[in-house]
């Protein structure tokens, strides 16, 4: 028995499209599984997908295991507007799995939300997906799927699945375990996987590790989760990471670790951007603290590209670190220039990039008063270093030595340290740094900088540099 709730569809709402470019589950998303006989599991899901709610704002699942059935709950929007107490009632069991969703361009739609469900010889099972899988096509003419029967690549491993459970009926007790040792070494790109049947929990991490998942230790049973705040919020405490290419299976023997991937194609590479921007700061990935790992991205880039300014700001919430790193070795007051909205979102995981372009302005507004207000004092304080000690080239107030007539701000964002000095190009620092040019998620209007005014080309410079918000005549 299987009960899955979520709107009504039509065979007319699922259309023809390419995988290509609508096939995509969404490359970050949380995923979170539990094994506790005896708890509330469907409450313990709701709070791991909750503190994973930053990898995926579209839609969100929930998948849970009495020994005999399933149950799926999943719909659009946040995990707190997905479920509500009736909603968790009906989620019972020993053991359940969660998920929330970040797409990619054009697929979000709930035909698209997991946990995605089967039943195929009498196996019943439910996936949740995070990653991105580079031969989904390839896989789908394996599995004889016509274009447009499958929406996503989570699609393709469940029909794979399914496939491999019909053919192949023989593993009683462990039928689900045996279908993901035959398919999981034709699948090809970056996934973490927790799927649930009637009696286990099984996760699973891609050769390559590219997208992170842990275990954790719960009195008296076992978690799994994309990031290790979903741990310590259910209560579990961190045993470790999950190694490349390994599935551990869960159940009431304990936990049992397998490797279905040949050991060539085992080759740990490290995805960047989870320390960059996806990962909450308080996670531990790769065995380093986020928050920490940012603090120094910012020390390393003080070192490689100094620049003379009054001071260094943090796009919030994840350049704060690095701007905290860039002011601590080179020097330069840290401050806050930009002021988060704490009701929107991450709008870098809108469904699109017209949204995601949209949501700047909203995100994060200049507290310009508060640029003058610490870059006057840092001047004041230079002028009185200069005056008690004439000549001396060195930077009294900061020990550097000053390179420029003008002085800006150093500003820090999620994926660089984008340095703006007098009239400069705004990104020609940091692009020549990093053989980049801008980037276009990253509008130019989101990075304010304000250059040290010069009385006599005070306007004519607000125009060169073009500030968002015109300050105000002093």
């Amino acid at each position: 028995m299987v009960t899955v709730t979520g709107p009504a569809l039509s065979p007319g709402d699922l259309t023809d499209r390419d995988l290509a470019d609508d096939g995509r589950p969404g490359e970050e998303c949380g995923v979170f599984g539990v094994y506790a006989p005896g708890k509330s599991v469907g409450h313990l899901c709701y709070l791991g997908i909750f503190a994973l709610q930053h990898r995926g704002q579209e839609s969100a699942g929930i998948a849970t295991s009495d020994g005999k059935h399933l149950t799926v709950v999943k719909d659009m929007g946040l995990v707190s507007s997905v479920f509500d107490d009736r909603t968790l009632a009906a989620l019972d069991g020993q053991m359940g799995i969660g998920h929330t969703r970040y797409s990619t361009t054009g697929s979000s739609a709930w035909q698209n939300s997991q946990p995605v469900y089967r039943d195929v010889s009498h196996t019943q099972f439910a996936l949740a997906h995070n990653g991105n899988l580079t031969n989904t096509a390839a896989l789908a003419e394996e599995a004889g799927m016509l274009p447009g029967m499958a929406n996503s690549d989570t699609e393709v491993m469940a029909e794979l699945l399914s496939q491999h459970l019909h053919s192949n009926p023989q593993c009683v007790g462990h039928e689900l375990e045996g279908a993901l040792m035959g398919v999981l070494p034709s699948m090809q790109g970056a996934f973490s996987l927790v799927i649930t049947d009637a009696h286990h929990i099984i996760g699973v991490r891609d050769p390559n590790g590219f997208r992170p998942l842990c275990l954790g230790r719960l009195d008296g049973g076992w978690v799994l989760a994309s990031e290790s705040p979903a741990l310590d919020v259910v209560g579990a405490h961190f045993v470790r990471e999950l190694d490349p290419g390994e599935m551990v299976i869960i159940d009431q023997d304990g936990v049992r670790s397998v490797r279905p991937f040949p050991e060539e194609r085992v080759d740990p590479k490290l995805c960047l951007f989870e320390f960059v921007y996806f990962a909450r700061p308080d996670s531990t990935l790769y065995g380093r603290n986020v928050h920490l790992a940012r603090v120094r991205m910012g020390e390393q880039l003080a070192e490689q590209a100094p620049v003379d300014a009054d001071l260094v700001m943090g796009v919030p919430e994840s350049g704060l670190p690095a701007a905290e790193g860039y002011a601590r070795h080179s020097g330069i007051p840290y401050g806050h220039g930009l002021v988060k909205n704490r009701y929107i979102g991450r709008t870098f995981i809108a469904p699109d990039a017209g949204h995601a372009g949209d949501g700047g302005p909203h995100e994060a507004q200049p507290a310009a008063g508060e640029h003058r207000r610490q870059a006057a004092d840092r001047r004041r304080r230079l002028d009185r270093a200069r005056h008690d000690h004439p000549g001396d080239g060195a930077d009294a107030a900061g020990g550097r030595r000053r390179r420029g007539p003008h002085a800006g701000v150093v500003t820090a964002v999620p994926l660089a340290l984008l340095l703006r000095h007098g009239h400069g190009d705004p990104w020609g620092v940091a692009g020549r740094q990093y053989g980049g040019s801008r980037d276009p998620r990253l509008p130019r209007r989101r990075h304010v900088v304000l250059p040290r005014p010069r009385p006599s080309h005070r306007r004519d410079r607000r125009a060169d540099i073009g500030l968002l918000h015109r300050l105000p005549d002093r």
